[in-house]
């Protein structure tokens, strides 16, 4: 199977998240045309409790198979059989979340006040068990170095649900509440879509899967994948208490408290998380890679490698942060058209005061990956878990203020989020020279950054003309100061050539 470098099969899956997270970010438009702000609500309502499952049964998957995957390959090993037992055991945790949440429906519903997201909650549970059996497809390809199947499957995913979403947002659109079933309904049949694609792309020149035996058992796949679980698992479970701090604590003083939550949840939220995705591409390929020098017992190179992901995601996520929080009133409403006045206005302040969370989480998603690789997933579970731990306080304080409101949960995220970063760097990089080198990049990201956007600021008023003057001039100050030296980008040297004939050698 062809192996892609670390860059090229960051690019890869990056590119892919980019184009799936623009089709996500389109679809978003004629949906909250289709079904409001009341409706966007009860849809946000349902994600939280589905992506705790998701935790419990898939989230883990893809970064777990993915180290063991490729620590196998560096040893000589087949890794064919980790395959075959990963898609056995967590198809059936799948079954068992999606069991789950059809019986938790109803009292989700109520405990979040709305009745009308039980049959939400019943349409999205089939998703559970493909997303288990999707992810196993996903981490077994990622171990081996090929990202192009997990970029592919996530553009037909957004495809599939884009198409029959808005045909059923449309066709009930007199009826919010059975809009938002529907729609629901569109996301299990794009998580269908997306196993049959990665089926697709299996090869089929080796043995069948069935017939493959390996080392790897029940309870190594287990050890390998529930700390990576847990990590990634208590942002899901902070958000399903969100849905209801939010909607209990500002519905004390706030008539609209389900509107500001979809206004935080569905758009703010959104918008924030477009350059995480993006940079969703370098955790990937961190796990792999770091693994592999791991498993060779190269632990110097596995760290400059670690840095080289953390700087590579500053470079990505920075000048984003940067715009959104100085443009955040135009690119809500470039995005977000049919909204209010009111409700833009409310958008806009909640983009400001969350817009450099996109860094954070950033780069808190490639060092979690890389504690992965190491073998420290169970470190990012407690670095995450006492984020959490500490978001949730603020918001029970910040939430009850009414001239703070929702923005108290804005801000309750950036101290999460920069606390799991703050103990996830120290675990990972521990060398004085790579911490210096990295704060030096992460600076020289933020002055060119600076730059790009006051470059861009006079074209506020124009916001596609003012991205594209910063990304230009963010780009041609990267080249100008060398942020990235020839050997971190692995480009190959010019090659001097002699005229033999002449020198007679």
């Amino acid at each position: 199977m062809k192996q892609q470098s670390f860059i090229k099969g960051a690019a890869v899956i990056s590119v892919g998240g980019i184009i799936a997270k623009i089709l996500g970010a389109l679809y978003r438009v004629p949906l909250t045309n289709l079904l409001g702000g009341e409706g966007m609500g009860v849809y946000q309502m349902v994600f939280p409790l589905y992506c705790l499952l998701l935790t419990v049964s898939a989230t883990g998957i893809p970064s777990g198979l993915a180290r063991l995957v490729s620590r196998a390959e560096a040893r000589g090993e087949n890794s064919r059989a980790i395959l075959r037992r990963s898609l056995l055991l967590f198809s059936a945790i799948g079954l068992s979340g999606t069991f789950a949440m059809f019986l938790l429906a109803r009292p989700m519903s109520a405990a979040q006040g709305e009745a009308a997201a039980a049959a939400a909650y019943r349409m999205l549970a089939p998703s559970v068990l493909l997303v288990s059996a999707l992810s196993c497809f996903r981490g077994w390809f990622q171990g081996q170095n090929n990202f192009v199947p997990t970029a592919v499957s996530e553009i037909i995913e957004q495809l599939v649900k884009i198409a029959f979403g808005l045909f059923f947002a449309y066709t009930y659109r007199e009826n919010t509440a059975r809009a938002v079933e529907y729609t629901l309904l569109a996301v299990t049949l794009s998580e269908l879509a997306a196993c049959l694609c990665m089926f697709a792309l299996l090869p089929r020149s080796r043995r069948p899967l069935y017939a493959e035996r390996g080392k790897e058992n029940a309870g190594s796949l287990l050890r390998a994948t529930i700390p990576v679980a847990l990590a990634a698992g208590v942002l899901p479970l902070s958000n399903i208490l969100d849905s209801i701090l939010i909607v209990r604590l500002v519905g004390k003083y706030a008539e609209n408290a389900t509107a500001l939550y979809g206004l935080y949840s569905g758009g703010a939220s959104t918008l924030i998380n477009l350059p995480v995705s993006v940079c969703y591409g370098l955790a990937a390929a961190s796990v792999p890679a770091v693994a592999a020098l791991y498993a060779k017992g190269e632990k110097s190179a596995a760290e400059e490698k670690i840095c080289f992901a953390v700087k590579c995601t500053l470079f990505l996520a920075l000048p984003a942060a940067a715009f959104l929080f100085l443009f955040p009133a135009q690119v809500s409403s470039f995005i977000f058209r049919s909204l209010s006045a009111a409700e833009g206005a409310e958008l806009a302040s909640l983009v400001r005061a969350l817009a450099f969370a996109a860094v954070l989480l950033s780069v808190v998603q490639t060092l979690s990956a890389c504690l992965t690789g190491c073998g420290k997933a169970k470190t990012a579970a407690i670095s995450m878990a006492l984020a959490v731990t500490l978001k949730l306080g603020l918001e029970f304080f910040l939430l009850r203020m009414p001239q703070i409101s929702v923005r108290g949960a804005a801000y309750a995220s950036l101290a999460c989020y920069l606390f799991a970063l703050i103990f996830n760097l120290v675990y990972s990089i521990r060398e004085r020279k790579n911490r210096q080198r990295l704060y030096g990049g992460a600076l020289k990201f933020a002055l060119i950054s600076a730059g790009a956007m006051a470059a861009a600021y006079p074209l506020r008023a124009h916001i596609l003309a003012a991205g594209m003057v910063a990304a230009a001039v963010y780009l041609l100050g990267a080249l100008a100061f060398g942020a990235f030296s020839k050997e971190e980008l692995q480009l190959p040297r010019r090659k001097r050539y002699v005229n033999n004939r002449r020198t007679g050698v």
